[in-house]
Parts: structure tokens; sequence; C-alpha cells
């Protein structure tokens, strides 16, 4: 039976304290901390996020996110869920960038 990484996502994320989520302008869903937007999915299986550029470098460098499908050249980032261990991936991408907005806020 295949996971619903969609749902195993969106768990993970709304267990974090403040996060919310909400549709997102472009289709999907968005999760926030504090109204600000930590990434947002499209379907079941696409995490963009937007992320420093070395750090969206480093990421893209090791092969654990794509340049965003859309804009290539920007900050943002994709991530695809295609394996349970892609959305360890994708969670633990996600928590880094939490993980900053909280110090930040």
């Amino acid at each position: 039976m295949q996971t619903n990484y969609k749902t195993a996502l969106t768990d993970e994320l709304l267990s974090w304290p403040g996060v919310t989520v909400q549709p997102h302008r472009f289709g999907g869903i968005e999760f926030l901390f504090n109204g600000k937007e930590i990434g947002h999915l499209h379907g079941d299986h696409l995490v963009d996020l937007l992320l420093s550029k070395s750090r969206r470098d480093e990421l893209i460098a090791d092969g654990r996110a794509k340049e965003h499908h859309i804009y290539p050249e920007s900050g943002w980032v994709s991530v695809y869920m295609r394996s349970e261990a892609d959305v360890h991936n994708a969670v633990e991408i996600l928590r880094a960038k939490y993980e900053h907005m909280k110090i930040r806020r």
C-alpha cells in the first residue's frame, strides 16, 4: 500500500508549535509559522520553499532538492516526494527553515 505523502507531511508539520495550513494562492496548500510561509505543497508530491541562496545551492549540490520547477534561478527549491525517504528529506528541510524562523521572530 502506498503511503499518502501529503497526509504524512501535513500531519508532521501541523504537530510543530505555531504551524498552520491554508490554501496556497497558486494551488495546493501552504504551511505558515506566525503568518509567514515555511513552504507549500502542490498536489501530493511537490514541496516548494524559499531559502537563502547558499542553503539553496547546498541542497541542490547534495541532491536533496532541485532547482525550482518554474523559477530555477531564484532562491526557491522544489523537493519531490516519491518515497518515504523523500518525505523524511522534505520534513528535514522544512524543519530547518522552521527552526530558523523561530530564532528570527
